[in-house]
């Protein structure tokens, strides 16, 4: 399934389509495939499309994490956290408290 998701996000990309959701869509796809290097390089990208991406922010801390980025990982969920609560995306914000917790 994920390589089917990843084939048409990439075919997207292909075609000159790059935005956000087809980066946070690839790297969600990566992310489920345990694919952690893919998963950050293109969440990297959709938050360079979207800073305010809350939920990219969220799968970007769980991809540097899985990487073993812990570092890396508590700064992601420290800046998702803060921009969720700007955004009041209340839900995304308690999800990375959560994850930020279990990494300090």
């Amino acid at each position: 399934m994920s390589d089917q998701i990843i084939s048409n996000f990439q075919s997207m990309l292909e075609r000159g389509q790059d935005n956000a959701l087809i980066r946070f869509g690839l790297g969600n796809a990566y992310l489920n495939s345990k694919d952690y290097t893919q998963a950050i390089e293109h969440l990297t990208v959709a938050l360079k499309h979207d800073p305010d991406y809350s939920a990219a922010w969220k799968l970007y801390g769980k991809a540097l994490a899985g990487a073993g980025s812990n570092d890396e990982a508590i700064k992601a969920y420290q800046q998702g956290i803060e921009t969720a609560e700007n955004k009041g995306d209340i839900q995304a914000a308690r999800e990375m408290k959560v994850f930020l917790k279990r990494l300090l």
